[in-house]
């Protein structure tokens, strides 16, 4: 019967003129039974979009929280995402285990899991009335039995590998205190936000910590410039304390820019950075207000969401499946074109270089565009330019020390004998909060 289903659903697909198949908006399929497992967050199939994996609090903005859980789990970690112009088909999850650095253990899955390490998808809806056709899935991470780092693979039932998600289960031994350090040299003190941390261990044995202990600092929850800190600066075993100090500018994070934002969750007006909606278009094509470089600018004081995206559609409500696909199109004004290539970066991007998200210069206009096919919501990017194998972030965006900023910090562990490291302490702070 769902063989039948799915054969109806994508004979409509090809037949119904208000549908746009994946290769007429300029998308290549992917050999998902080729892609090779990768220990990150990474999407192996063009048709998997919209990707979220978040800790649910059960408030409305709870996606932008991060995909990290205490060992006790009142609260699950859940992934939803799209896959585009195809029917409902049966779509299997895996947990696997890593250690700090994401690659990964020696554990058996019977070792941090007490069910069988294979968990099919039944939270699965079509799209309604969108010109893009979809089908919506929405999973709840299963419990686990340890602490540590977590890869989810999601594969179709028979192998073909579809996306995979980073999740962190923390266990609160030990207690981690951050505070705002003091700016490292002359060259970071308007640009950069120098973050110290503290580990106590009052109550819970660390043995050999100068080479066992492990640390990760992250900044807005992304992996992709996270900071991976191999041993503490100091250690204070007669106070129970790690001390972690940084006293290169390198060390410490640059401030940026606010991100800059948009609103497409209304077709029917011009939201937030929306300059011109065509709805004639199929897909309907959405143009941004030209955007131009920050980096000699002042800081401005803006709200942002830090990257992230929170997808809806203002006319219909249940985003999961009302919200539409429109081309979004992008323009960076610039005096001159620059060395390297520029990209549009965000969790729009899956926070890749991707592509479909490297801007083309235009010299009679002056200016970089671009275009992404992206779900209505309300969005988070900044421009990136890559020259000589280097990215540099501030380049048109700017850095400024008063920038709002979240930093979580992540200490890992492996006790003597174990073939694993633990995620034993976890703290958010946030830097300039305003909310």
């Amino acid at each position: 019967m769902l063989r039948k289903l799915s054969f109806f659903f994508i004979l409509s697909i090809i037949i119904s003129p208000g549908c746009v198949p994946l290769e007429e908006q300029g998308q290549s399929s992917s050999a998902g039974q080729q892609a090779q497992l990768r220990y990150e967050d990474y999407i192996y199939n063009e048709s998997i979009r919209s990707v979220q994996c978040y800790l649910a609090t059960g408030v409305p903005e709870e996606v932008l929280e991060p995909a990290v859980t205490s060992l006790q789990q009142s609260r699950p970690i859940m992934l939803e995402f799209d896959r585009l112009n195809v029917g409902p088909q049966r779509l299997v999850a895996k947990l696997i285990h890593c250690n700090y650095n994401w690659t990964p253990s020696n554990l058996t899955e019977t070792q941090y899991l007490s069910d069988f390490n294979e968990f099919f998808i039944t939270d699965v809806q079509n799209s309604v009335n969108t010109r893009v056709p979809y089908v919506h899935y929405k999973f709840r991470m299963p419990r686990v039995k340890l602490s540590g780092n977590y890869i989810i693979e999601v594969r179709e039932e028979g192998g073909n590998l579809l996306l995979t998600r980073r999740l962190m289960v923390y266990q609160n031994l030990t207690t981690v205190t951050a505070k705002l350090g003091l700016p490292a040299g002359s060259t970071g003190r308007e640009t950069r936000q120098p973050v110290e941390f503290n580990v106590f261990y009052q109550d819970y044995e660390l043995i050999n910590p100068a080479m066992e202990v492990k640390a990760v600092l992250r900044q807005n929850h992304r992996w992709d410039n996270a900071k991976f800190i191999p041993s503490p600066t100091f250690v204070r075993d007669h106070l129970k304390r790690l001390e972690y100090v940084f006293f290169e500018p390198k060390d410490n994070f640059l401030g940026m820019s606010e991100y800059r934002p948009f609103d497409t969750r209304s077709i029917r007006y011009n939201g937030i950075g929306v300059s011109n909606i065509n709805t004639e278009a199929n897909p309907i094509e959405v143009y941004l207000q030209i955007d131009k470089n920050r980096s000699t600018e002042v800081y401005s004081q803006e709200p942002d969401i830090n990257g992230k995206m929170i997808l809806n559609n203002r006319e219909y409500g249940n985003g999961d499946v009302n919200a539409d696909y429109t081309w979004v199109d992008f323009e960076l004004k610039t005096t001159e074109e620059h060395t390297g290539q520029v990209y549009i970066l965000g969790l729009l991007t899956d926070w890749k270089l991707n592509p479909d998200a490297r801007m083309k210069y235009n010299p009679e206009q002056g200016a970089y565009s671009g275009k992404l096919l992206l779900k209505q919501g309300y969005y988070n990017y900044q421009y990136v330019l890559k020259r000589n194998n280097l990215l540099d972030y501030s380049f048109y965006e700017g850095s400024h020390f008063q920038t709002e900023n979240s930093y979580d910090i992540l200490i890992y562990y492996r006790p003597p004998g174990t073939r694993a490291d633990l995620l034993i302490g976890y703290e958010e702070i946030f830097f300039n909060r305003r909310r």
